[in-house]
């Protein structure tokens, strides 16, 4: 028997893209890392937003899908070698300009008082917590 060969490797960026744990938006604003779920072209920001319709990501449009094939589009779109090359020149493009995307990244005290609000623990008591100050 001989051993199946894969011409394709799983590249990081497909990952990002089908799993839509990454630098959309939407996904961001879900986990309170962003004040807004919407791309800066007006869209709401999601994989899918970025692949069909985004005016910033049209070097590499796809065809949207029919309603109907909503459910089915991730398998093929997945399995097709050109869609997978727009998919990682889309998470590339994006991953390099953040700044046409979303705002900067908090500063380290905005990122503090959200780690606070969602530990309910201020930076001061966990420091005293855990460094007997």
């Amino acid at each position: 028997m001989g051993t199946q060969q894969f011409s394709d490797t799983l590249y990081y960026e497909n990952v990002i893209f089908f799993s839509q744990h990454g630098p959309f938006p939407a996904y961001l604003k879900r986990f309170h890392l962003s004040d807004s779920d919407y791309c800066s072209c007006g869209g709401i920001g999601t994989a899918l937003h970025y692949a069909t319709e985004c005016i910033y990501t049209v070097s590499w449009r796809i065809r949207k899908p029919a309603p109907n094939f909503e459910q089915e589009w991730p398998k093929r779109f997945a399995n097709n070698l050109v869609s997978r090359y727009k998919i990682r020149g889309i998470i590339k493009f994006i991953s390099e300009n953040r700044d046409l995307f979303w705002p900067p990244w908090p500063s380290t005290f905005q990122r503090a008082e959200l780690s606070s609000s969602i530990t309910g623990h201020s930076p001061l008591q966990i420091k005293e917590k855990y460094f007997n100050i």
